[in-house]
Formats: C-alpha cells, sequence, structure tokens
C-alpha cells in the first residue's frame, strides 16, 4: 500500500461543521480513509451555504464546503429521532473514528456523546472539537475563529504596533484546531495498531483556543522565559534584522538575512559594502537596534529596480528572498501545479460545473494524497450507506418521508 492511502480500511464518521472539523476529515480522507458525512436533513452542514459564489450557495454546494469535503460520503440523519439515533449507533459499531464539533454538552444531551458510544464499540476514537476543550470555565462559551484569533493573544503581534490590531486574514484558528486534531487521530490509529491501547478507544479533546497558542511557542517563550512581552512587529522579523518585507520598483519582497554572511551578501548585492563596517550595524544586536535606519537604506536601493531582479540576485548568493504574492500568483507558480497541490473534478454533480480544490500540504513516497471523487451533494449515500446496514429500500423510503433522512 502506498503511503499515501495509509489510512485504507478506516472508516471515519464526520459529524462536524463548517471548517475546523470537516478540514480535519479532510486530511484523513486524503490519506485513504472512508470518511461518511453525516449531515442534518434538509440543509446539511451550514458550509454548503457560504462562499462568495452566491448561486452555489443556493444549491447546498457552496464554495466554503466545496473546499474541505472532496471524496466524503454524505448521509443525512436526524439525530434528535430515536431511530436516527439508532442509525448512527449502527455505524459507530462498524467505525473506526468519529469527529464532531458540537459545543460541548451536546452530544451527551443527544444521548449520543462518548459515554454511549464507547459502550457500542469499545475500540472507538472519539474526537471532540471545540472552541475551549471539553473542562473549563469557559468550555460552553460560542467560538468563531476571529474569536479566538483575539483570545489567543494572535491579534496583538499580528500588525503594527500603534495601528490597532489584525486578525490573520483567514481562518487560522479553525484550521490550526482542524490539523491539530487530524495529528491526535492519527497518533491514536497508530498507537492502536502498536498494539499499545489493547484495543481500547480513546477520548480526544481539542481545544482550538490552545491549538493555537501551541504554535506561538516562540512569543510565548519569550514572555515566559525571558519576561519580554510579545508585541505587533508588521513585516519585520523580531528575531532578526535585516529581515522582513522590502519595496521594490514594482512590488515588495520579503529578505531574510539573517546570518552575517548574508547580511554581508546582501550588502554586496545592493552596492551598499560600507554597511557591513558601520558601527551601526556591525552585529546582530546593533542591526536590531537601528532595524528603522538599515531597512531605510536598503530601500533606497531596492526601489530602483523590480521585485523579480533582486529575488533572483539575493538568491544567487545565499540570502533567502522572495516575492510577496497574491493568491492567483502563488496558484500560478510551476512549484505549487507541479507537485499535485491542486486537484480537478469535471461537472460536479450539484454545482453543475468543472471545480479545482487544494488537497494537503502532504506528500508520501513522492506522490501528493488525492480522493477520487467530488464534494458530494447532499445524502446523495444515503441508500448506499443504509443498505449495508440491513435497511430494505421500503424502509429507507419511510425513514425519508417522516424526516429521519
Amino acid at each position: 500500500m502506498s503511503g499515501a492511502q495509509s489510512l485504507s480500511g478506516i472508516t471515519v464518521l464526520d459529524l462536524t461543521n463548517v471548517l475546523a472539523g470537516p478540514f480535519c476529515c479532510h486530511q484523513l480522507a486524503h490519506l485513504g480513509a472512508e470518511v461518511i458525512k453525516v449531515e442534518a436533513p434538509g440543509r446539511g452542514d451550514l458550509a454548503r451555504q457560504l462562499g462568495a459564489d452566491m448561486s452555489l450557495n443556493d444549491k447546498l454546494m457552496g464554495v466554503s464546503f466545496m473546499a474541505q469535503n472532496a471524496g466524503k460520503r454524505s448521509l443525512t440523519l436526524n439525530l434528535k429521532d430515536p431511530r436516527g439515533k439508532e442509525i448512527l449507533k449502527q455505524l459507530v459499531a462498524k467505525a473506526d473514528v468519529l469527529v464532531e464539533n458540537f459545543r460541548p454538552g451536546v452530544m451527551d444531551r443527544l444521548e449520543l456523546g462518548y459515554d454511549v458510544l464507547s459502550k457500542v464499540n469499545p475500540g472507538l476514537i472519539y474526537c471532540a472539537i471545540s472552541g475551549f476543550g471539553q473542562t473549563g470555565p469557559m468550555r460552553k462559551l460560542p467560538a468563531y475563529d476571529q474569536i479566538v484569533q483575539g483570545l489567543s493573544g494572535v491579534m496583538t503581534i499580528t500588525g503594527q504596533e500603534g495601528e490597532g490590531t489584525y486578525r490573520v486574514g483567514y481562518p487560522m484558528a479553525d484550521t490550526i484546531g482542524g490539523m491539530t486534531a487530524a495529528f491526535a487521530i492519527t497518533s491514536a490509529l497508530a498507537g492502536r495498531a502498536l498494539g499499545n491501547n489493547e484495543g481500547e478507544g480513546s477520548f480526544i479533546d481539542i481545544s482550538m483556543l490552545e491549538s493555537v497558542i501551541a504554535t506561538m511557542g516562540w512569543v510565548v517563550s519569550n514572555y515566559l522565559i525571558a519576561g519580554k512581552e510579545p508585541t505587533a512587529n508588521g513585516n519585520d522579523n523580531f528575531t532578526s534584522s535585516p529581515s522582513g518585507a522590502f519595496a521594490t520598483a514594482d512590488g515588495q519582497i520579503n529578505i531574510a538575512a539573517n546570518k552575517q554572511e548574508q547580511f554581508e551578501a546582501l550588502c554586496s548585492v545592493v552596492g551598499l559594502e560600507d554597511l557591513i563596517t558601520d558601527c551601526r550595524f556591525t552585529t546582530r544586536k546593533e542591526r536590531l537596534e537601528n532595524r528603522s535606519l538599515l531597512s531605510g537604506l536598503l530601500e533606497d536601493v531596492l526601489v530602483t529596480n523590480t521585485a523579480d531582479h533582486w529575488v533572483e540576485k539575493l538568491n544567487a548568493v545565499g540570502v533567502p528572498a522572495g516575492a510577496v504574492l497574491t493568491v492567483p500568483q502563488v496558484l500560478e507558480l510551476p512549484q505549487i501545479a507541479d507537485r499535485g497541490m491542486l486537484a480537478s473534478f469535471e461537472d460536479v454533480p450539484g454545482a453543475d460545473r468543472d471545480i479545482r480544490i487544494l488537497r494537503t500540504g502532504i506528500k508520501m513516497d513522492g506522490k501528493a494524497p488525492s480522493v477520487d471523487a467530488p464534494p458530494p451533494v447532499l445524502g446523495q449515500d444515503n441508500e448506499t450507506i443504509l443498505a449495508s446496514l440491513g435497511l430494505s429500500n421500503d424502509e429507507i423510503k419511510t425513514l425519508t418521508e417522516e424526516g429521519v433522512l
């Protein structure tokens, strides 16, 4: 089996909505897991109604949904109906993993929490993703990505000091929470495969807030260990100078001259060799203390030529440099296209058009993990999934007519 399909044979029940949970299960599907997305009848995942194309939202195939749900199967199920609960339990009995991102307590009120489902399947890996975790005084508070970004401290270190706070420009907290959940689930699966848990299941509690804070190791540790409170530094690297974004004749470039030899090479490329021996810039400490002055001197030269010119010259002498690209520009890079980052699906049912979406950032055995099916129409797999549980066509028809499916 290819490493890119290392979760082949694993069944995941995806009871999640919008982004953190669906992004987690997006990773698992691309690694070969069979992911059954359990959605509310009639409306499904809220993300089906979200995205920049209103016509797709009206079809319940919103861009936000399609971005994270390719390769999954869709089953509609009313979990408030006793018959819906029983069907879920039948699925749980055969599943390896269940992922949900309801507010803490919701699954217990539905009588479908871990204590109940672990009796149905003692080996079940149950992953609950929430804003703040299943315990603690904030556990029942509502949480959206921007709320978590603000509470985590991220917004106070993003942007320029003195210009107010800024959120990261995409749902970073949701995405990090989903990635953390996928890592925890695959770890639990690996432990089970190695016989470390003697066939017992696991309850995984993922807090989006803690997941984000865990990625802030450098800035948090500067406070915990060195007593330095993190601040917003704009595009500047707070650890070194010159390292940040610089203007050129036709746009910005990032330069990371973090080492002494890189600083000296940069000065030579831009024709400012005198800066190498200037007492204001001789050492790393002095360059940090005089960052603004140094950046201004460099930009006076950089603006005389194009971004491409400087990127080529600097990289050639070992100074890391790269243009600041727009999203369309980065998607056109051969580096992205040639490594299989983008997937294409033709004439997608429900959307009635061709679509392109992102795969994962993983390469295994030289391959980009992929799925072979586009995002599903709401409830498209009801009949096949329920038939596999032994339900007859008449039973499925009745359940549909009575709003269970």
